[in-house]
């Protein structure tokens, strides 16, 4: 009788496992691949330990590190900053809508549904933002596109909707005012899912390139991501340019795809930092405010 229930419960360990290793290999081959020299990965290919270690990568990544530090402190202000601006309006858009006796509840998630599928494009978007509110390099021009999506908006109205009513009537009756139980009771009980969301918004903000490539001109105002972004593209231009080199540079080697994986680990170690201190509401957040049909 035991052995039938370790068994199936030593399969399931056993699963769990190997889908655990899957998910580490390739964070150790990208760290390895960093730290080995262009010679040894042309010779070897990838590998899970560097065959001599070496740091030429990050020496050509860290080649002006005022750069990189400022890059890193313009990411870090956007995504704070962006991040609890844009939980608030979320959050702010997402009660009403959770609530059954808001009057304009239907025509509201209408709107927010629509503009899930449908926007303004991006030429419009780039007029606007250029020519009318003139916020073209500015840091503004790196929060306000991303305050408010419409899928993250459902799925904390989702995880809202979980709140018992019964509970905003007492409220009501004691004479609180919207505001009081909208941030005296209301927050404080979604606070797994508004952790679920801010992880959400906060890897939108670090990960984002693309607005700063529209709208930043400024170097002081190049977030860590874009200049990771030139940083490749540089890379891939004097690869292939090597081959209309002088004949005495031809040989020389870039570090290329140890630097592109020395990017992806200065990229990603303050993300793995943060996911710890999320973690303990993120499995709840996602499974209690799954969005419904």
């Amino acid at each position: 009788m035991l052995s039938k229930k370790i068994g199936p419960q030593l399969f399931i360990n056993l699963l769990f496992i190997l889908f655990s290793i899957a998910c580490i290999f390739p964070l150790i081959a990208v760290i390895s691949v960093s730290f080995s020299s262009e010679e040894d990965i042309l010779k070897y290919g990838y590998s899970l330990i560097p065959k001599s270690f070496d740091l030429s990568a990050y020496a050509y990544v860290l080649y002006k590190p005022l750069q990189i530090v400022n890059a890193f402190k313009v990411s870090i202000l956007v995504s704070v900053i962006g991040t609890v601006v844009s939980l608030l309006v979320i959050a702010g858009i997402a009660y009403p809508m959770s609530r059954e006796d808001f009057k304009l509840k239907n025509k509201l998630s209408f709107y927010v549904f629509f503009t899930m599928l449908f926007n303004g494009g991006l030429v419009p978007t780039y007029m606007l933002i250029s020519n009318y509110l003139h916020l073209k390099n500015t840091i503004w021009v790196l929060i306000l596109p991303y305050l408010a999506f419409p899928w993250f908006i459902l799925i904390l109205r989702s995880f809202m909707q979980k709140i018992p009513h019964s509970i905003i009537e007492s409220c009501m009756i004691d004479g609180a005012s919207e505001f009081r139980i909208f941030f005296r009771i209301i927050l404080p009980l979604a606070k797994p899912g508004l952790a679920t969301v801010a992880l959400f918004i906060l890897l939108q903000y670090w990960n984002d390139w693309w607005l700063s490539m529209l709208y930043i001109e400024k170097e002081s105002l190049v977030p860590l991501q874009f200049m990771l972004y030139r940083m490749m593209n540089n890379i891939t231009y004097l690869t292939n340019a090597s081959n209309m080199m002088p004949p005495g540079m031809k040989d020389l080697v870039l570090p290329s795809e140890s630097a592109r994986m020395a990017m992806a680990i200065l990229a990603a170690g303050p993300m793995l930092a943060v996911f710890p201190f999320f973690q303990k509401y993120f499995v709840r957040g996602l499974t209690v405010g799954a969005v419904k049909g």
